[in-house]
């Protein structure tokens, strides 16, 4: 774990690390990703899966979801990318995550993927998740996460 993270990125939103202790049931973090057709090209080209489900809107046009759709691991994607930045944040390991796939994302959808703590476990350093990703009023995914959060003592011993 590093406690200076420091984003190459300086566009991207993040939050300081935050200790286990701080956690508290019922705390939320969200963000909003557009999902376009550069974002779905970059994943398909980063993971291999090319499908042309998601890249071919040819091919899409003639399935059950008449056109394209983004990848379902891209949209829970989006899930890794609250837990990493915004709560709980650097620092935090991911451990598992269930998740079901409700409907289908498109080019252009704005997802808004949203945490929420529902259950810490001290004597473990775990905090579980209820994750939700919705486009407009839809959820089109969601799930449980458990991640691993380093103690207030963890961060403090990083930083000595």
């Amino acid at each position: 774990m590093n406690a200076a993270f420091q984003p190459t990125d300086p566009s991207v939103d993040h939050v300081d690390q935050i200790a286990f202790e701080d956690l508290v049931i019922g705390q939320t973090a969200e963000i909003r990703h557009e999902v376009s057709e550069e974002g779905v090209r970059t994943f398909a080209h980063l993971t291999g899966d090319t499908n042309p489900i998601h890249l071919s809107e040819a091919y899409a046009a003639n399935t059950r979801f008449g056109g394209r759709i983004a990848h379902g691991l891209y949209t829970a994607s989006l899930i890794s990318a609250v837990l990493g930045t915004k709560l709980p944040g650097p620092g935090a390991v991911y451990l598992s995550q269930t998740m079901k796939f409700r409907a289908p994302v498109r080019l252009g959808d704005v997802v808004v993927t949203q945490v929420e703590i529902t259950a810490l476990d001290p004597s473990r350093q775990r905090a579980t998740f209820f994750c939700t990703c919705s486009v407009g009023d839809k959820v089109v995914l969601d799930g449980e996460a458990q991640v691993m959060v380093p103690t207030r003592s963890e961060i403090e011993a990083e930083l000595a």
